[in-house]
């Protein structure tokens, strides 16, 4: 068995301890000591007076903000890429073109892989007629495959502003088609399926009526749920509940408003899981420290106000750690993860607010008889002084190099999870609910060169359009090239070009034929050809992705570091702690990308999950270290580094656990969204919150303080600048 030096402050305990019983300490004087003092705004907030004129007021600033918002939507996230990339630019000129609001929507007949009849083709020859009636565009007659076992329609439609506005269109082309089905008018076992790109959209927007209402309701109930569990009470879990629900729906409206006026772009559901997390965190902290007091003081005001100022620099640190992180997202180039950082900032400064503001005065309004029927009460033993969490620091700090080894070895495994992981989703990829276009478009792309579903766009200088024809036709994997229109734009005149790819859209091979291709165009003299269309997107959204996770990255890491500098007032520690978040962080993103392949079948990562995950992951994960090194910095001014961190472990270690159950529950419930991108990112975040609740913070951060001792707060001395009342 290895022993450990004693810690150098350990001769100094007993004599801080015996001098400083007479002072109100920072957790509340012991039973019978002297009433913790009541003063400032933490005294304000939790007085008699003071607690009904804070609720009031928060009453009118929320229905001050509610009135004139009420309704405000967040923009729909139409742009999915860079507004400067190549195919932004040529779908801006295209769109210049006569005709450019009209789009066709694809019908795809077929007879479950039998060739199709005669009596097939004069069926749908009929049926187009009929479509051609609904969208006021005359629809082509059916154009067969070569292997005669399908055949396709093309009826053109006028678009719509989104693809909300589109889904009324198809859902009248299907009703069609679902009449004439009815009616006899198709033969017995031929499918017509309606699919193309506007079908596509607006099966999309459709699989989104009423998802936010669900994960609102899915995650209101984990919260209540784990409340319950953490508070064992069926009363306390209503107040932190309410308050920080209230804030969502505040953040709601604001956060759009917000979107509207920078006209941002966001997931308004991404922003809702953070603000319900991060809420009940900074919740759970406060509730844990005026638990404290309870045991230890009979004025439950006082306890609370010695809590709230026990837990606002922890609660500050933390929220300021990730509303920086986010804010450098304002520095991404793609519109969705650009807006996403100043939305959800804007969302956590309001639940800031009124977990410090709104949720003391209404926890001093109801009373210590809110914990029933647990209730604290003074001369009770505070269950975290002797608990299961101090046992385990205990042996935690006793045999740390072992500790830290097999912790460091199970975050390798875990990071070994990132071998074999792919970026990049196919568009039929991105949303898990089935569909009738994805369908259509899997039996279009087995009959039909498979870029017929998704050609590239080309826009050139009418000059030089024979020859841009002739560089295009020219290209390996090109199967057809077709001018679809002239136009006198204001960059001049132009035309335009629809290109077949043989690959399926999405694939590696049709991201290289748009390098290819593009690489072809720009040879071409005086053309100033542009390549665009949905797979020369895809390529321009994962560069841009690559800039973003560079660029953002370093940042997010740079903010985590310099405020944990700041609140602990070291440089060993800042750095140590850096270090195994972005560990923990890499084991998160690993463990989650296997799990995600094997056990749901997700092919790649979706472009914006590496960035997005790597963010919540460090700025979340520094919100637990937070809570629990300040605490341990506390605590060793009077206790010395490796018992004060015992002492921090024992008294944060079950608010932590509790916190990140919530927070990874809370961003599981993202699964019950059609998109593929926020399972994954409510995956890979769940299983980090958990692996760095009940691995990082519980182990591995105790044994390398047990390792270092007070080396850890260099260059200062937490027993000569931070006094024992905290």
């Amino acid at each position: 068995m290895s022993t450990q030096a004693p810690d150098r402050h350990t001769h100094t305990t007993h004599h801080r301890a015996t001098h400083g019983a007479t002072r109100p300490s920072t957790y509340g004087g012991a039973a019978g000591g002297p009433t913790p003092r009541r003063t400032g705004v933490a005294g304000w907030l939790t007085s008699r007076r003071g607690a009904w004129v804070a609720l009031a007021l928060a009453l009118v600033a929320m229905l001050a903000v509610l009135g004139p918002l009420r309704g405000e939507e967040a923009p729909a996230r139409a742009d999915s890429v860079p507004a400067t990339s190549e195919s932004a630019m040529a779908e801006a000129l295209a769109d210049q073109f006569p005709g450019s609001d009209v789009a066709p929507v694809l019908v795809v007949l077929s007879r479950d892989g039998a060739a199709l009849t005669e009596g097939d083709l004069a069926a749908g020859a009929e049926l187009a007629t009929g479509l051609s009636a609904v969208t006021g565009h005359e629809a082509s007659p059916p154009l067969t495959a070569e292997d005669g076992r399908a055949a396709i329609l093309q009826v053109p439609m006028t678009l719509g502003a989104d693809n909300s506005a589109n889904a009324d269109t198809i859902g009248q082309l299907r009703d069609a088609v679902a009449a004439q089905q009815d009616d006899g008018a198709l033969p017995a076992g031929l499918t017509a399926q309606v699919t193309g790109g506007p079908a596509f959209g607006a099966d999309v927007a459709s699989a989104f009526d009423g998802a936010n209402i669900t994960l609102l309701l899915v995650t209101v109930g984990i919260v209540a749920l784990l409340l319950i569990l953490t508070y064992r009470s069926p009363i306390l879990f209503l107040v932190p509940l309410a308050v920080v629900g209230t804030a969502d729906q505040l953040a709601a409206v604001a956060t759009a408003a917000l979107g509207r006026a920078l006209d941002l772009q966001f997931d308004a559901g991404i922003v809702s899981v953070l603000v319900f997390g991060a809420g009940t965190n900074y919740a759970l902290l406060l509730i844990s420290r005026y638990r404290e007091g309870l045991h230890r003081t009979a004025d439950h005001r006082a306890a609370l106000a010695t809590a709230w100022r026990g837990a606002v620099p922890a609660v500050l640190a933390s929220n300021v750690t990730v509303v920086l992180a986010l804010l450098t997202l304002s520095l991404a180039t793609l519109p969705g993860t650009r807006g996403l950082g100043v939305a959800s900032a804007a969302g956590l400064v309001i639940a800031l607010a009124a977990v410090l503001l709104v949720l003391p005065p209404a926890l001093a309004v109801v009373g210590r008889r809110a914990f029933w029927p647990f209730v604290p009460r003074p001369g009770t033993t505070d269950p975290t002084e002797h608990g299961v969490w101090s046992r385990i620091a205990g042996v935690v700090v006793r045999r740390p190099a072992r500790v830290v080894a097999a912790s460091v070895a199970l975050l390798a495994v875990l990071a070994t999870g990132l071998l074999g992981t792919s970026v990049g989703l196919t568009q039929t990829e991105k949303f898990r609910v089935a569909s009738e276009s994805a369908a259509g478009l899997e039996v279009l792309a087995e009959h039909f060169p498979a870029g017929e579903a998704s050609p590239l766009v080309v826009v050139a200088a009418a000059g030089a359009s024979e020859e841009v024809e002739q560089a295009l036709t020219g290209v390996d994997g090109v199967v057809a090239v077709r001018e679809t229109g002239t136009s006198d734009t204001d960059a001049g005149e132009l035309v335009r070009f629809s290109v077949v790819g043989e690959p399926a859209p999405g694939t590696d091979a049709a991201l290289d034929l748009v390098d290819t291709v593009r690489t072809a165009v720009q040879g071409v003299p005086g053309a100033d050809a542009l390549v665009g269309g949905a797979t020369a997107q895809d390529l321009d959204a994962r560069a841009a992705a690559d800039h973003d996770l560079l660029v953002v990255a370093p940042l997010v890491l740079a903010v985590a570091l310099a405020v944990l500098v700041l609140l602990l007032r070291a440089l060993v520690a800042p750095l140590l702690l850096l270090v195994v978040n972005v560990a923990s962080s890499a084991a998160a993103i690993g463990a989650g990308a296997w799990i995600g392949r094997t056990l749901f079948g997700f092919p790649a990562l979706d472009v914006m999950v590496p960035l997005l995950a790597f963010l919540f992951l460090v700025a979340l994960g520094i919100d637990y270290t937070i809570f629990l090194v300040h605490r341990a910095r506390q605590e060793a001014a009077a206790h010395g580094t490796r018992r004060g961190m015992v002492r921090a472990v024992a008294h944060t270690g079950a608010v932590i656990t509790s916190a990140g159950v919530v927070l990874a529950g809370v961003f599981a419930a993202l699964g019950v969204l059609p998109l593929v991108t926020l399972g994954q990112l409510g995956l890979i975040v769940g299983l980090g919150v958990l692996l760095d609740t009940l691995v990082v913070r519980t182990v591995l951060v105790p044994a390398l303080f047990a390792l270092l001792g007070d080396r850890m707060w260099w260059p200062s001395r937490p027993a000569a600048d931070v006094p024992a009342n905290g």
